[in-house]
């Protein structure tokens, strides 16, 4: 048995209903970019390691888990949300593919690997908002909203430490953050190699923008066919669905 602590409650993860998370409405609920990211990211199947950086309630090495049989670590630096994370694993006897640490990306962690795994994801904080007035009044949005506790750049320099030569990072941003994260990459030695944009509606601009990159990787970057969430009528296109429920 499982105990909720406050407003809790269990959910079943959308794109895997065999599978359920501890989620709060005022303190963590995974969005659609977490389920876009895990989609998105490139996975080594039969074995291997992956870090997911800023993970929250653990939302992306969960559903990381029924694509691939690697081991995989969550890093995050709220100790409520490293709670609800390491909960929802153990409930889902997950405890032996999956581990969840606490700890600052900006440090460097002695239980990781550096130059070690082969692929590292992040659903980072989207904000660079430097006003304690434009921050929500809730701590635990604030701190995985806006960058208070990590920049893009600390990010990318962790994404850098952990990936072994060779290896992927895969990001989930705002279009807005391209130009920055495309310069921080090449700074860190991370070569984008793919991109692709998603739109809310085909006739909106793009919102979020998922992006690979390869350690030490040769030049050469895919712009990926723009993937479209919503059709004119408010029902999900057919491939947003797909991604979505996992079909």
């Amino acid at each position: 048995m499982i105990n909720l602590f406050d407003d809790e409650r269990l959910d079943y993860l959308i794109s895997d209903d065999t599978k359920q998370i501890i989620q709060s409405p005022t303190i963590f609920s995974y969005s659609l970019d977490a389920v876009l990211l895990a989609h998105f990211t490139y996975l080594p199947i039969n074995k291997g390691n992956i870090l997911d950086l800023c993970t929250g309630n653990g939302v992306i090495p969960m559903l990381l888990s029924g694509r691939t049989s690697g081991k995989i670590i969550g890093l995050e630096i709220q100790s409520r949300l490293v709670s609800m994370a390491k909960r929802s694993v153990k409930l889902n006897n997950l405890e032996e593919q999956i581990t969840i640490l606490e700890g600052d990306l900006t440090e460097k962690q002695s239980e990781l690997k550096q130059s070690f795994y082969d692929v590292v994801t992040c659903n980072p904080p989207y904000f660079a908002t430097p006003k304690m007035t434009e921050h929500n009044q809730n701590e635990f949005l604030t701190i995985a909203r806006h960058e208070v506790c990590c920049t893009l750049e600390d990010v990318i320099k962790a994404c850098k430490l952990y990936v072994k030569p060779g290896g992927k990072v895969s990001l989930v941003h705002r279009p807005e953050r391209l130009v920055d994260i495309i310069t921080l990459f090449r700074a860190y030695q991370l070569e984008p190699k793919r991109i692709q944009y998603v739109y809310s509606k085909l006739d909106k601009d793009a919102n979020t923008i998922l992006v690979e990159g390869v350690r030490d990787g040769k030049t050469g970057l895919k712009i990926l066919p723009p993937l479209v969430i919503y059709k004119e009528n408010g029902d999900y296109t057919e491939k947003a669905r797909n991604i979505i429920y996992g079909n």
